[in-house]
């Protein structure tokens, strides 16, 4: 049928065309709310948990290094060594990634099981408390239950503003066209 053909009373035309965007399971999996609480808390776990991350991996800041850990790791804590060489490499990437907003849910259910980990292994029986005036043997987990808080905060919030999540969930659609 041409634009100058008459319609006739019986004559019935239907013309429909939609563009949905369904989202992909990347765009699922780093969306986010575009919230100051989710940057805060993201950026917060993130710096907190990196230097112990480089104390682990590099010696930094008075740590062991990777063998030293590794070797505190099987040998006081007695945990297998490919689960100790695990926990230092997640808590390692957990911290970048948190701090530049990649795959946060991902990054804070890593610092969530390490620090569940922690207490469970060695800080339980030292008590709530952290060891503030050295009166007690060990470190209670006290900064563990802050860890444990904050990643419940960025696994459901999501990486927040300005952060790699928004990025990716911006442009990793995928458009349906039904006609």
């Amino acid at each position: 049928m041409s634009a100058t053909d008459t319609l006739g009373p019986d004559d019935v035309v239907v013309t429909r065309t939609a563009t949905l965007y369904e989202p992909s399971r990347l765009q699922r999996m780093v969306a986010t709310e575009a919230s100051l609480a989710a940057t805060v808390a993201r950026l917060t776990l993130g710096i907190v948990v990196f230097p112990h991350a480089a104390q682990k991996v590099f010696g930094w800041f008075g740590g062991y290094g990777l063998s030293g850990t590794y070797n505190y790791f099987t040998t006081q804590v007695h945990i297998p060594g490919a689960l100790a060489g695990l926990v230092i490499m997640v808590e390692f990437l957990s911290s970048v990634a948190l701090i530049v907003g990649a795959f946060t849910r991902v990054a804070a259910v890593g610092i969530l099981c390490i620090m569940c980990g922690a207490i469970v292994t060695v800080h339980a029986q030292y008590g709530f408390f952290m060891n503030w005036y050295g009166q007690q043997r060990g470190e209670g987990f006290e900064y563990h239950l802050l860890a444990i808080g904050l990643s419940l905060v960025a696994f459901l919030l999501g990486g927040g503003r300005g952060s790699v999540d928004q990025s990716l969930a911006r442009g990793s659609r995928r458009e349906l066209v039904v006609s």
